[in-house]
């Protein structure tokens, strides 16, 4: 009974997310789109298309914590305000597309020529041959339900991917901590089991950084309220959880009687 109860709140709470107050259905992204963020905080002023950015292809090479905290990106889309000009001093999308890492990222002033290099990022409604492939890099990775249908943590315990920490000049030398134990959270949602949450699990991509303070007040438990209309709104779990990382939609994931 208990399991049946649980799996008619689940497909209630997969439809009424999947509606998000619009009354709208909305379309899931493919795989290879999920996570995908557009760029246009100046492309169409300098006639060019807004920037296209895999999140799936840089989260397989390189930590979220990298990315967001020693290089700088805000955590939304067009929140960051990159332009050229910092791209060629070496920030941001310079700090590894700098002809050397990476084919080089923006200049100020381009011709002809560059345009070339200019259309790998600016691809938004243009199409732009890729010289990745979702389906083929993904291949024999452990399989996922939702977002890019990969588990991406299975993925980097087996070895499929290597993820890079540290920048030189660019990252600081931290000293090593002692990972806070996983710790479990009381569910506010009827027929759902707690809430198993791993801090290995996200150290491992996050750091501390990451979540504290900005997303999280605090580090002791219960000092953050929030509720799942909160995260569903794109706040605290669900600043990573339904745009990059496995979507809400996964309940089972994080409702869970041992952790994942």
């Amino acid at each position: 009974m208990k399991k049946i109860a649980f799996l008619v709140g689940l497909l209630l709470f997969i439809i009424s997310a999947a509606f998000a107050g619009t009354g709208v259905k909305k379309r899931r992204p493919l795989p290879f789109e999920y996570g995908r963020v557009v760029i246009d905080n100046y492309a169409k002023e300098n006639h060019l298309a807004p920037a296209v950015f895999d999140h799936w292809l840089h989260r397989s090479m390189y930590t979220c914590r990298l990315c967001h905290v020693d290089i700088g990106f805000a955590m939304k889309a067009n929140e960051t305000g990159i332009r050229a000009s910092d791209n060629e001093k070496g920030y941001y999308c310079g700090s590894c597309h700098n002809g050397k890492d990476a084919f080089s990222a923006c200049k100020e002033s381009f011709d002809r020529e560059d345009f070339v290099i200019c259309s790998l990022c600016h691809a938004e409604g243009e199409n732009v041959p890729r010289s990745y492939d979702f389906r083929e890099f993904v291949k024999g990775f452990p399989k996922g339900w939702l977002g890019n249908g990969v588990d991406w943590d299975k993925a980097e315990e087996q070895g499929k991917i290597s993820l890079v920490d540290y920048l030189e000049g660019i990252s600081i030398k931290r000293a090593k901590f002692v990972e806070p134990e996983d710790f479990e959270l009381k569910s506010q949602v009827l027929s759902m089991p707690d809430i198993k949450f791993s801090h290995r699990k996200h150290t491992v991509w996050n750091g501390c950084e990451v979540c504290h303070p900005e997303i999280f007040v605090g580090i002791k438990k219960g000092m953050t309220k929030f509720s799942m209309a909160d995260l569903y709104e794109g706040k605290y779990c669900g600043v990573c959880h339904n745009s990059v990382a496995f979507p809400l939609l996964e309940c089972q994931r994080c409702h869970r009687e041992k952790v994942q």
